[in-house]
C-alpha cells in the first residue's frame, strides 16, 4: 500500500534556514521542497503540490506578504495553510500578515518543538478541509443526481416514457411567449378505460396504456409533441397548423387508429377515444387556459358518444360556467330545502275518478322562481345529487299521502319515480325503510316507478330489488313502458304491478296506426299478466276515448290537471 507523504514547501531566500527546518522535521514522514524566492515558489506549486507552506516574510524582491497574498488569491491553493516565519513581532506587522491571508506564525529563531506543533496543527486543518471539500463535492454530485432524477420524474411519464403533463404545459408556455397562434392542443381521453382495469387488472391496464402510447407516436408529426396527461389521457401539441382541414385530417387519422384492436398479454382489447381540440387564437396568455379549453371540448365530445371529437368555442366555456353554477345552486338548494313536491292526478279512466297522484319534484329558486325539471334533472342525474333529492321527494310524498289518508281519502295511491342512479344506490332499501318508518304510511298505497333503462342495465339486480320492495308491500310500476324494446322478454321475471304507457304512444294514438297497435298490445299483455296499465300524457278528450275503448284502466295528463302544489290539489280535487 502506497503511503502519501505530506508535502511541505519552504520558501526562504536563505538556504541555511531550509537546512535547519529540514533537520527539525526530518524525523517525520514529510516530503520537503525548497524555493528560494516568491516567484519561483508560485511557479512550482503544481509540481510540489504542498499541503503546508512555510513562508519567510523578509525576502528580496517579492516579500513574503506579497507571496502570501498571491497564493491565497489562487482558488486552487487558497485552502493550503501558510505559516509565516518572521522575526517581526509588532502587532502592525502581524496584522499585515493576517490581512494577506496567513494562517499562523512562527518566530525566528525557529524552535523545533514549536515548529513541529504548528506544522502538525496546520496539516490537521488542511486534511480536515480536504475531507470537508470531498464531502461537499460528493454531496453536490448527489444533489445534482437527485435533481436530475427529480427533473426526469417531473418532465417524463414513468409508465410510457412520454413527456409529462408538466413538460407539456412548459412547451405551451414557450409557444405563447413567442406570440405564435398557429398551433393546436389536442386532448385525447380513452373511453371506458376503467372497465379494462376492473376486468383485467391494473397490470394489463398499464400494458394497454403503453400500447396506446406507442400507436399514437406512430402518427406524431415531426417537431410536434405527444405527452401523457393523466391515467388514460394523452395530449398532442401541434405546431404550424396551416388550416382547420389539415387539423381535422390529423384528428380523423388518430381516431381511425383505434379501429384496430390492441393485443396485450394474449388479450385482444378494443378501445375508442374522444378528442377535444383548442386552437391557438392570440388570446391565450397561460398554458393552463389552453389545456382547460381542450379538456372542455373533450368532455363535450364524450357527451355525444364514443369515438367523437369537438373543437372548442367560446360558447362551450359559457355553457361550462353555467353548468358549474347550476351544480353549485343545486347543492345550495338541497341544503336550503328549496325542492318541493307537486302532484299530478292519476284518474281511473272507466269511472273518471281520481285514484291517486304522481309526485314530481319542483325547484323554487329564491331569485328565478320555479325552475322546470328539464333544466336541472339531467344535471342531478350526472352528479348523483338525484339520490339525495329523490329521497326528499319520496319523504314529502309519503308525508302528504299520510296526511290525506288521515283526512278521509283512504284509498289514494302515491306514485314516486326512482331514477337510474337511485335504483343502483347501495343504500336504496335502507333509505326507503327509514322513510316508511318516519312517515308511518301503509306501504301498500305507495307505488315506485322504475324506468325500463334502469331495469335493463342490470336485470339480475332489478329482479332482486323489485322482489325486496314488493316484500314490503310496495307496488312497482315500469315507467315509459314500450320505449326500451327489450323488457318484454324479461317482464314475466319481474315482480311488478303496473305498466305506464309512454306519452310518445299516447300523443300519436289513432285507429289503425302503429301507436294504436302498440298500446293495444301492451294493454292485452297486461291483462294476461294481471297488471294495471296507466297511460301518460293524455291531453285531449279524443285520446282519452281511444284509451277507454282499448280498455286502459288509468291515465294522467294535462287533460285532467297539470302538476300542482298540495294546497291546490286539495282545493280542486279533495275539497269534498
Amino acid at each position: 500500500m502506497t503511503i502519501t507523504l505530506s508535502s511541505i514547501l519552504v520558501i526562504d531566500d536563505e538556504p541555511d534556514n531550509f537546512d535547519v527546518i529540514e533537520t527539525f522535521l526530518g524525523n517525520h514522514n514529510y516530503q520537503l521542497h525548497y524555493a528560494s524566492g516568491g516567484q519561483e515558489a508560485i511557479d512550482s506549486l503544481e509540481v510540489f503540490q504542498p499541503h503546508v507552506i512555510l513562508l519567510d516574510v523578509m525576502m528580496p524582491g517579492m516579500d513574503g506578504i506579497e507571496v502570501c497574498r498571491r497564493i491565497k488569491a489562487m482558488s486552487k491553493w487558497e485552502a493550503v495553510p501558510i505559516i509565516m516565519v518572521t522575526a517581526l513581532t509588532t502587532k502592525a506587522d502581524l496584522a499585515r500578515c493576517i490581512t494577506a491571508g496567513a494562517d499562523d506564525f512562527i518566530s525566528k529563531p525557529v524552535n523545533s518543538l514549536e515548529l513541529n506543533a504548528r506544522v502538525r496543527s496546520m496539516l490537521r486543518i488542511y486534511h480536515q478541509h480536504c475531507q470537508l471539500a470531498t464531502f461537499n463535492a460528493t454531496l453536490e454530485a448527489t444533489v445534482q443526481q437527485r435533481t436530475a432524477q427529480l427533473q426526469t420524474m417531473i418532465y417524463q411519464d414513468a409508465l410510457t416514457n412520454l413527456p409529462s403533463r408538466n413538460f407539456f404545459l412548459q412547451k405551451i408556455a414557450e409557444v405563447l411567449q413567442t406570440g405564435e397562434s398557429a398551433f393546436a392542443v389536442v386532448y385525447l381521453d380513452c373511453d371506458r378505460f376503467k372497465l379494462v382495469n376492473g376486468s383485467f387488472g391494473h397490470a394489463i391496464g398499464n400494458k394497454l396504456l403503453r400500447a396506446i402510447a406507442d400507436r399514437l407516436q406512430q402518427h406524431l408529426r415531426p417537431n410536434d409533441l405527444l405527452a401523457r396527461m393523466g391515467e388514460d389521457e394523452f395530449g398532442f401539441l401541434l405546431y404550424e397548423i396551416a388550416s382547420s382541414i389539415d387539423l381535422e385530417a390529423f384528428i380523423h387519422k388518430i381516431l381511425r387508429s383505434f379501429d384496430r384492436s390492441f393485443v396485450v398479454a394474449d388479450f385482444e382489447i378494443f378501445m375508442t377515444a374522444c378528442i377535444g381540440i383548442a386552437i391557438g387564437n392570440g388570446v391565450y396568455q397561460h398554458p393552463e387556459e389552453t389545456l382547460q379549453d381542450a379538456d372542455t371540448a373533450m368532455y363535450k365530445a364524450k357527451l355525444r358518444g364514443k369515438g367523437c371529437y369537438q373543437i372548442f368555442d367560446r360558447q362551450m366555456h359559457i355553457a361550462m360556467l353555467n353548468r358549474l353554477n347550476l351544480e353549485n345552486d343545486l347543492q345550495r338548494a338541497l341544503a336550503q330545502q328549496e325542492f318541493v313536491t307537486y302532484y299530478q292526478p292519476i284518474v281511473n279512466l272507466q269511472t273518471e275518478k281520481i285514484s291517486g297522484f304522481e309526485a314530481l319534484v319542483r325547484w323554487h329558486h329564491p331569485e328565478r322562481g320555479t325552475i322546470s325539471p328539464q333544466e336541472f334533472i339531467p344535471c342531478m342525474e350526472e352528479t348523483g345529487l338525484i339520490i339525495a333529492v329523490g329521497m326528499v321527494v319520496l319523504k314529502q310524498a309519503c308525508q302528504q299521502l299520510h296526511l290525506w289518508q288521515q283526512r278521509g281519502w283512504t284509498e289514494l295511491n302515491m306514485s314516486v319515480n326512482l331514477s337510474v342512479r337511485q335504483f343502483s344506490s347501495p343504500t336504496l332499501l335502507a333509505d326507503i325503510d327509514r322513510i316508511l318508518t318516519d312517515t308511518a304510511i301503509n306501504p301498500a298505497y305507495l307505488k315506485l316507478e322504475i324506468t325500463e333503462s334502469a331495469i335493463m342495465d342490470n336485470a339480475e339486480l332489478a329482479i332482486s330489488l323489485t322482489e325486496e320492495l314488493r316484500s314490503r308491500q310496495i307496488q312497482i310500476s315500469i315507467d315509459d313502458f314500450g320505449t326500451g324494446y327489450s323488457s318484454l322478454g324479461y317482464l314475466h321475471q319481474f315482480s311488478v304491478d303496473n305498466l305506464k304507457i309512454d306519452r310518445s304512444f299516447v300523443n300519436q294514438i289513432q285507429a289503425e296506426n302503429r301507436s294504436y297497435q302498440v298500446v293495444n298490445t301492451i294493454i292485452a299483455l297486461s291483462d294476461r299478466l294481471e297488471l294495471a296499465v296507466i297511460a301518460e300524457g293524455i291531453e285531449t278528450t279524443e285520446q282519452m276515448q281511444w284509451l277507454q275503448q282499448l280498455g286502459c284502466e288509468f291515465g294522467q295528463g294535462y287533460l285532467f290537471s297539470k302538476p300542482l302544489a298540495a294546497p291546490e290539489i286539495e282545493r280542486l280535487f279533495l275539497s269534498k
